[in-house]
């Protein structure tokens, strides 16, 4: 396996051709509220990056990072050797089959998730096997990473997930059937006049109805440059 060092502010990670990550990641982290008394689950972590951003950011109590792709996991394993990160912890497999030996159901405070955006069945497939993992919903659908994140979170606790603006009645139905509420939700755009690319959405397990439209996160000014919002997500 061919890897790349990536710093993130101190801490040295790991990356490959085939795990990487993009913006949605950082909007996704500044988004899910962890503190450092927070047990966090990290699904579909990739390489990490997400929990790693929690560990620079915040610190919080307990990060397990759940990963079905060996070599994603083994780019992790080796960033949190790098840099004695006592609090990640790996977790290889399948999300549809985590249990009680993995990780204690009804123990986390938070749930996040970058998953698949691309539907079962729908667009092309292209890239590496890995890539179309990532992709792609050929190992885990929306419904799984829903249901699975009711297993594992508290009573009350949230979900937190990006994900394209084309499945948002989706995402909500997911939720609603794994008793998830949805209750706030933020549009992403690059510009005023862009249509948005990404939504970041919150639901409360056990929560009445009742969901916030927030303010929208635009990326960029007229001219090009970050918005002051945009350049505070990275710093």
């Amino acid at each position: 396996m061919e890897t790349e060092a990536f710093q993130l502010g101190s801490i040295k990670m790991y990356v490959s051709k085939d795990h990487r990550f993009g913006t949605d990641a950082f909007l996704l982290a500044r988004y899910a509220g962890v503190r450092k008394s927070s047990v966090v689950v990290d699904l579909c972590t990739g390489c990490g990056i997400i929990p790693l951003i929690f560990r620079k950011n915040v610190d919080p109590k307990l990060i397990y990072a759940v990963e079905i792709q060996e070599e994603a996991n083994e780019l992790l394993k080796m960033t949190i050797a790098e840099n004695s990160l006592e609090n990640i912890k790996p977790v290889l497999c399948d999300l549809r089959e985590i249990s009680q030996d993995m990780i204690p159901f009804e123990s986390a405070d938070i749930v996040t998730a970058n998953p698949p955006y691309m539907a079962e069945n729908s667009g092309f497939l292209k890239g590496s096997e890995a890539q179309q993992i990532a992709r792609h919903e050929l190992k885990c659908n929306i419904n799984d990473v829903c249901a699975t994140a009711a297993k594992l979170l508290k009573y009350g606790g949230f979900l937190k997930m990006c994900h394209r603006p084309e499945r948002l009645s989706d995402v909500i139905c997911a939720m609603r059937e794994s008793k998830i509420e949805p209750k706030s939700i933020t549009f992403v755009f690059n510009d005023i006049n862009a249509k948005p690319w990404l939504f970041l959405i919150s639901g409360k397990k056990g929560a009445n109805p009742g969901m916030t439209v927030e303010k929208p996160l635009v990326l960029y000014n007229a001219d090009g440059s970050f918005t002051e919002e945009y350049s505070r997500i990275y710093e």
